[in-house]
């Protein structure tokens, strides 16, 4: 029987086992909403108050459970209202099939009304992408699109539908849904020489990127660290990837990462990197950061070995198989003196963060000019970054999916957050998308049921605080915590480092209220000024399931994220101390 092209992306987006969608309907998407419509018993619909959100929420979707999300948007500025979300994607390997509408076919190229050459605009920040200008191709190219989204290092794919193409009809008939394409296989060569790597080494250092999560290797990177002694650090794309409670975990590394994590790499002879890419910002001045180590890098991504950090050894395949393998071929091993000079940086990195967590009585804010005045306030009570990530974890599971927005909340969460299962911390780590997290929380709640936890700041909160009707909508569970320091914190940071804190444009001195504007949305909010006020708010906020609630932290516009390396600087230059917002 024939059937029209909507009717057949409906059938085969349900043939890859899609049950949700997220999007937003115009002109040229018209006839697939009516196929939606009249199938939505089979697919869940979304719709979001902007196309960016429907594009960050199905990216949370597939990160919360690693399948690929769907999102769908009419032409024109509908289509490049997904630009960011599909960039962001790109960036932190997250399978997407992003689908869009366009114009009839005998219309394309002549600017027609809300005519965007989509798939020209996107080519650079997709995996792969199609426009479709025959029916009878329709039903083969999404399911090409979602083997590519999937396969390898995952991505987002495109395909641009013309509407004509959408009305046509054709045959349709289903298929079972392929595997995924074959990853590369590491050589037995290869493995070799990285087992003998490893048994030469005395002060081995195991480098978690997100590939770890991706490509669900957890388990082998934590039983290789047992048998070679080693301690785990990770990327921010890994954090999760290792439990906080295993003991040889010492957590992100990189520009602000933890301190016994990044001194560690620093002293280690041989860096075994898997599923990482090696960033600017993990890594710094890449002379220093290669001065006393070797590298095994593992990727099953090819380009990726190389690019950036050159490796003794690189081995393209999938890194679950691959240390598997190295597993098999390493012998047991045991460096006391390297696990104390571990325990060394540990103890020293404990001392910093008890000192910022605990000052003295009575210290005020020197240059605070955020809504929030400690004036009155204990030590004991009051707010600080961490003492508001801890109350957060305190009355949450192990389940419970933090996502966050970009900025300092993002590096406080993803330092302090006691996470113990893969894929619970869903944040922008490539493109660092402001306004990312709101859209992602909703996907990750939509896909697992759970409820979602969602860290921004004051800044990153304005970006996309629209969504907060969807949330509303759908009746989603989740906790918006909004540090509010009334300033772009993690630009002022900078300012007051580097540029003689000359504070362009990062004061906000905004008038909004947030309580009220969660209110206006139909949701519930709270603010805290102290310790107390907000155990009590999370207390509330976690024991109810009706819908968003936002709680609004004040904070210091000085609390800094420490550690830090300068940019372009190297571990000899680490901060670890800042007072009176001097180094």
């Amino acid at each position: 029987m024939k059937i029209t092209g909507s009717q057949i992306i409906i059938e085969a987006l349900v043939e890859q086992g899609c049950d949700c969608v997220f999007g937003y309907p115009g002109g040229q998407v018209i006839n697939i909403y009516d196929a939606l419509y009249q199938n939505q018993d089979r697919i869940k619909h979304i719709i979001t108050a902007h196309e960016q959100g429907a594009s960050h929420a199905a990216d949370g979707y597939a990160r919360a459970t690693g399948k690929t999300g769907v999102v769908i948007a009419t032409s024109g500025p509908g289509a490049t209202n997904l630009v960011t979300g599909i960039a962001t994607a790109y960036l932190d390997s997250v399978p997407m099939v992003a689908i869009t509408g366009n114009v009839p076919c005998s219309l394309l190229g002549r600017d027609s009304f809300q005519e965007v050459d989509i798939c020209g605009v996107t080519l650079p920040i997709t995996k792969h992408n199609f426009i479709v200008k025959d029916v009878n191709e329709l039903a083969d190219t999404i399911r090409e699109a979602f083997l590519i989204a999937k396969s390898g290092r995952p991505g987002p794919v495109l395909i641009d539908i013309p509407k004509d193409v959408q009305i046509a009809q054709c045959e349709f008939e289903n298929k079972p849904v392929a595997p995924a394409y074959e990853f590369p296989k590491a050589s037995d060569e290869d493995i070799e020489k990285a087992a003998e790597l490893i048994s030469k080494s005395e002060k081995p250092y195991i480098y978690c990127g997100g590939g770890i999560i991706s490509g669900n290797a957890n388990e082998e990177v934590q039983k290789l660290a047992e048998i070679i002694d080693s301690p785990i650090g990770c990327s921010m794309m890994g954090v999760s990837a290792v439990p906080v409670s295993n003991p040889r975990y010492l957590g992100m590394q990189g520009m602000h990462g933890h301190y016994a994590s990044s001194m560690a790499q620093a002293e280690a002879d041989l860096v075994i990197a898997v599923g990482a890419r090696f960033s600017d910002r993990a890594t710094g001045n890449k002379a220093v950061y290669v001065r006393n180590c070797k590298i095994i890098h593992i990727d099953v991504e090819a380009a990726e070995i190389d690019k950036n950090i050159t490796s003794q050894l690189g081995i393209n395949g999938d890194v679950k198989e691959t240390l598997s393998r190295i597993i098999e071929k390493v012998s047991p091993q045991k460096h006391p003196e390297w696990s104390a000079e571990i325990e060394k940086l540990k103890e020293t990195e404990k001392q910093q963060v008890e000192s910022c967590m605990n000052p003295a009585e009575g210290k005020d804010c020197t240059l605070c000019t955020s809504p929030c005045s400690h004036s009155g306030i204990s030590a004991a009570e009051r707010l600080n970054p961490f003492k508001i990530v801890d109350v957060i974890s305190e009355f949450a599971d192990k389940e419970t999916i933090i996502a966050t927005d970009v900025g300092q909340h993002q590096m406080w969460t993803a330092q302090r957050y006691p996470f113990e299962i893969p894929r619970t911390f869903i944040s922008s780590g490539g493109l660092g998308t402001m306004g990312f997290g709101m859209g992602a929380a909703i996907g990750a709640y939509t896909a697992t049921g759970k409820k979602t936890v969602l860290v921004t700041g004051d800044g990153s909160f304005g970006m996309n605080l629209n969504e907060l009707a969807t949330a509303v909508s759908n009746n989603v569970p989740m906790i918006i915590v909004i540090m509010n320091n009334g300033v772009l914190g993690m630009v002022r940071q900078w300012q007051t480092l580097f540029f003689d804190k000359h504070y362009s444009n990062t004061t906000l001195d905004r008038k909004t209220d947030f309580i009220k504007l969660a209110e206006a949305f139909g949701a519930k909010g709270v603010r805290v000024q102290t310790v107390s006020e907000l155990e009590e708010a999370a207390k509330n906020a976690f024991a109810e399931n009706n819908g968003p609630i936002v709680i609004e932290c004040l904070v210091d516009c000085d609390e800094f994220v420490l550690p830090m390396l300068p940019p372009g600087g190297s571990i000899d230059d680490i901060i670890t101390e800042i007072h009176g917002g001097e180094i």
